[in-house]
């Protein structure tokens, strides 16, 4: 039996396994089989991440927070959480390889994945050219043509940020109008550094080891023809990964975890969220990282507030 079981190993779950295992409650962390690092992994050059001067690259931060959450103590698990069950005061947790774990308490940290195109090399070239974060990329665009494929807010919040740093930026949709509030069109539409590109879709990417430009498809016509480009900047939507719990605690209309205001608390006591899987706003490694904070900190005060008592067993192990 442990005190703290956190499922997922991006920014989120890795604060909160180091605030819980600093706080002797000897956190287990359920870090994936074969996707450990969440979707930082996939990203290059990070200079936004408060206290590191030059950047840091996505997978040497999170090979960074892991090293200091093991080195509280926290306990790794290379394999993938397949079934929970999360009613009663004991939570259970099934996995890929057959084993079972219970817990007094659980933080769902499992995060969400952004919507692909669905197109050959498009992860090649993650991080070569194709991103799906303009906050966090757009810098290494300056002076650059970029396009963002989308025609929601998300896509208008995207190309109206990029034009600081791109000299041309497109906005590639599949239709003639888009579905994007009246105030984000209108921003959009009259910044003079975007243009439209109405009635398309991107069929191709284009480049071998860094993107070059892309292949686009009429939608009426089906004519085709190439658009040169420095960086293509997804922004179709994101999806938060609930699929274990989504029968279990309540949602949010958008498909997040719901939490009680501020707080990290889910539907059902002792069991907590944080990180991108209550989050469809922000999105970023340091607001899910102090979301992970706030998940340890409400996972302690359950623990105590129900007179808990720390399993020797498990604290003679870390």
């Amino acid at each position: 039996m442990r005190d703290v079981l956190i499922i997922g190993s991006g920014p989120s779950g890795w604060t909160a396994a180091i605030y819980t295992a600093r706080a002797g409650l000897h956190p287990t962390l359920i870090a994936s089989s074969v996707e450990t690092g969440g979707e930082l992994m996939k990203t290059t050059t990070v200079e936004n991440f408060p206290g590191f001067l030059e950047g840091v690259q996505g997978p040497d931060l999170m090979a960074i927070l892991q090293q200091q959450a093991e080195r509280f103590g926290t306990e790794v698990i290379y394999d993938d959480a397949v079934e929970l069950d999360l009613d009663g005061p004991v939570k259970t947790v099934r996995t890929g390889l057959g084993d079972t774990y219970t817990a007094r308490s659980i933080i769902l940290s499992t995060g969400s994945a952004y919507r692909r195109l669905g197109l050959p090399r498009e992860d090649l070239l993650s991080g070569h050219g194709v991103s799906w974060c303009a906050t966090c990329d757009g810098f290494f665009f300056t002076d650059k043509v970029v396009a963002v494929v989308g025609g929601g807010d998300s896509a208008m919040e995207e190309a109206t940020f990029l034009t600081r740093f791109a000299k041309q930026v497109y906005v590639i949709h599949r239709r003639d109008s888009l579905r994007a509030s009246q105030i984000m069109q209108k921003r959009a539409q009259d910044d003079p550094k975007i243009t439209f590109v109405w009635n398309s879709t991107v069929s191709a990417l284009l480049g071998t080891d860094q993107l070059s430009g892309v292949e686009l498809t009429d939608t009426v016509t089906g004519e085709q023809r190439q658009l040169d480009l420095d960086g293509l900047f997804v922004a179709i939507g994101n999806d938060p990964r609930t699929e274990l719990v989504k029968d279990q605690v309540a949602l949010e209309d958008n498909g997040c975890i719901r939490v009680e205001g501020r707080s990290s608390r889910t539907s059902i006591p002792g069991v907590f969220a944080a990180g991108d899987v209550i989050d469809p706003t922000y999105r970023q490694a340091i607001t899910a990282a102090g979301s992970g904070c706030v998940a340890a900190l409400d996972a302690q005060s359950y623990l105590i507030s129900h007179a808990v008592p720390a399993d020797p067993a498990v604290a003679a192990q870390s």
